[in-house]
């Protein structure tokens, strides 16, 4: 089976385009929501000086997850990867930071509704975070050939092509994840 990395889907021209332009709006959308939901937690419990903090760190956990996605569109990976990887860490490392501070915040408040729903999508964020890290690094020290985690092109007889597509089913369910997050505020949004 051939699955592709999500930023090789987007590395050559013309698909580099569509996704450089499909990825800034996800970026603009996720900034969007990560700021109602600040402003949706700072109305439920503006007492809570705790909670208040949290939910700062939060907006800028946020906005830097989406200011990676912003990288890694206009960045491709065969292009200047060191920029590239760079987004990759803001938007998946903020990220699940950023599920983890809100996660926290639906688990001290009042309304618990979402909280444990939260909660797993966190724990499959950071599963999937873990394996997606451990199969890079793997392909990254050399053990497998030079210059594999730029490699566009895989077969499965190649050496390497095992942790490349455990990378990549991994940041596949990463990005899933998130969006799964997401979408628990659409209740709370309401």
């Amino acid at each position: 089976p051939r699955i592709p990395i999500p930023s090789d889907s987007g590395a050559l021209p013309p698909e580099r385009g569509l996704f450089g332009i499909l990825l800034n709006i996800s970026a603009c959308l996720g900034v969007g929501t990560v700021y109602v939901r600040y402003k949706h937690v700072c109305v439920l419990d503006p007492d809570k000086s705790r909670i208040l903090r949290v939910n700062r760190l939060g907006l800028a956990l946020g906005c830097s997850s989406c200011f990676g996605l912003c990288l890694i569109a206009n960045f491709q990976k065969c292009m200047l990867y060191p920029i590239h990887v760079l987004g990759s860490c803001l938007a998946f490392g903020m990220g699940t930071l950023y599920m983890l501070a809100q996660t926290g915040l639906s688990l001290g408040m009042r309304h618990r509704e979402w909280g444990w729903a939260r909660l797993a999508l966190l724990l499959w964020a950071g599963g999937s975070l873990g394996t997606m890290l451990v199969s890079s690094a793997l392909l990254g020290s050399g053990r497998f050939g030079p210059g594999l985690v730029q490699k566009l092109h895989w077969h499965p007889q190649e050496r390497g092509y095992t942790p490349h597509m455990i990378s990549t089913i991994s940041e596949w369910s990463l990005a899933f994840s998130f969006l799964s997050f997401f979408l628990t505020y659409i209740r709370d949004f309401q």
